[in-house]
């Protein structure tokens, strides 16, 4: 059996935030939550070590049915602190970082294969400047120098520790007792495990890894690079799943959206925990917490959460929130909130459901083919029945029954030769 254990204890004081590290968010997801995740599809033997806003990370994480642990920073302060009171029960045990979001399970799964005492990740730089270097004899690790102690031959080498390790439990349960904090930190070390059973002559093979799919993060530069990493993760996903994406790399879809059947996303579109069903989202608009089916958005539209869209047409400068509407069309330049629209029905540019006195929202319904007039505003509670018509500038404060025309305009008033009389002219 296989054993995960996630170091999520740190405060990560250079992310300069009152957010915890890991529940800084990749395309709307915490990054704890795609470690997890990608452990949970190796086993379901996994603890979570946290310390720093203990209850804010347990909140997140309870979902997922995970051991959840609290380090005695105290007493047991840095990575081999974190071990001391976790009971070992995989027969592998695999060390993760809180802070590693880019982590498949198919890297995971690597270092469950090798035949080792203990396996440790490396990287191979480029520029292995001010990392640790890794040193490897006929295929073993034989010992980890930091930069300042490297001699001229070690500087020259590329190869620098990612900090993952699995271990044997029996590793484990023979060093942890065994580390000290006789150190300028005053830290245990779980890189001092290595040290250990180097001089025991212990079988320790270095794994080498992808920088892309170990990348810690430790910055809101950091952050940024990991999240466009991801959010290209994201959308060629979909992309093979038949979504076509005009201009990708304009687009931001998050790790929540959803797709069904052909869709067509434009350039420049923003779409957040959303259903989008055989739907074309136009240029530059953002869909939000919404379902689209079989309908055209934008471009520049705006669905916000809670709308429910179907075998409607929304044009540019239409903004929908909470509501539901069904075979629709509106155009252009309209606010359509917490409303009720029913099939067949045109809505005018310029119209606003008023669904806001200051206090509480209300309804609007309309009913099945309804023509609204532009520049029209629907005073909410209002229920527009079937088979309506609303001529364009009227203010509609009263239900309407079927079959009716509604009109409310002040007379148009004339007065001829003013323009001369103003200006002074003849």
């Amino acid at each position: 059996m296989f054993q995960i254990i996630i170091l999520a204890a740190g405060k990560g004081t250079r992310m300069k935030s009152d957010t915890p590290k890991v529940l800084h968010k990749l395309c709307e997801k915490p990054m704890i939550d795609y470690i997890i995740e990608e452990s949970k599809k190796i086993t379901n033997s996994i603890d979570v070590i946290l310390s720093h806003k203990f209850e804010d990370v347990k909140k997140e994480i309870e979902k997922y049915n995970v051991r959840i642990h609290k380090q005695d920073l105290k007493n047991f302060p840095g990575t081999g602190g974190a071990l001391k009171e976790i009971p070992f029960t995989g027969e592998k045990i695999l060390i993760l970082n809180g802070d590693m979001p880019l982590i498949t399970a198919d890297e995971i799964k690597k270092f469950f294969e090798i035949d080792a005492d203990i396996a440790m990740s490396i990287m191979n730089l480029t520029n292995p400047d001010g990392y640790g270097r890794v040193v490897i004899e006929n295929e073993r690790v034989k010992k980890i120098v930091e930069q300042k102690d490297a001699n001229e031959d070690e500087l020259k080498i590329p190869f620098v520790n990612a900090g993952v390790y699995c271990f044997k439990k029996e590793i484990l349960e023979k060093y942890i007792p065994l580390l000290d904090n006789n150190n300028a930190q005053k830290e245990y070390y779980l890189t001092d495990i290595i040290e250990m059973a180097v001089k025991d002559n212990l079988n320790i093979k270095a794994l080498e890894v992808n920088e892309e799919d170990f990348k810690g993060i430790n910055s809101k530069k950091d952050l940024s690079v990991a999240e466009k990493i991801m959010c290209n993760r994201i959308k060629d996903k979909w992309m093979q799943q038949g979504v076509i994406m005009r201009l990708p790399d304009t687009i931001f879809i998050d790790a929540y959206s959803r797709f069904e059947g052909e869709c067509e996303i434009e350039s420049g579109s923003v779409i957040k925990k959303a259903k989008i069903i055989k739907s074309r989202v136009k240029a530059n608009s953002v869909i939000e917490e919404a379902v689209l089916k079989n309908s055209e958005v934008g471009p520049m539209a705006r669905i916000r959460p809670k709308s429910e869209i179907v075998d409607s047409k929304i044009g540019n400068f239409v903004e929908v929130k909470a509501s539901k509407l069904n075979d629709v069309k509106a155009g252009h330049l309209s606010y359509l909130g917490d409303a009720e629209i029913d099939s067949g029905t045109n809505i005018g540019a310029g119209t606003i459901t008023c669904n806001y006195d200051g206090k509480a929202k209300y309804k609007t319904k309309i009913g099945k083919n309804v023509f609204v007039g532009s520049d029209t505003q629907l005073i909410a509670p209002v229920v527009i029945e079937d088979d309506v018509m609303i001529a364009a500038g009227s203010t509609v404060n009263k239900d309407i029954k079927k079959g009716s025309l509604a009109i409310s305009r002040s007379p148009l008033k004339i007065i001829e030769g003013f323009y001369y009389k103003f200006f002074g002219k003849n």
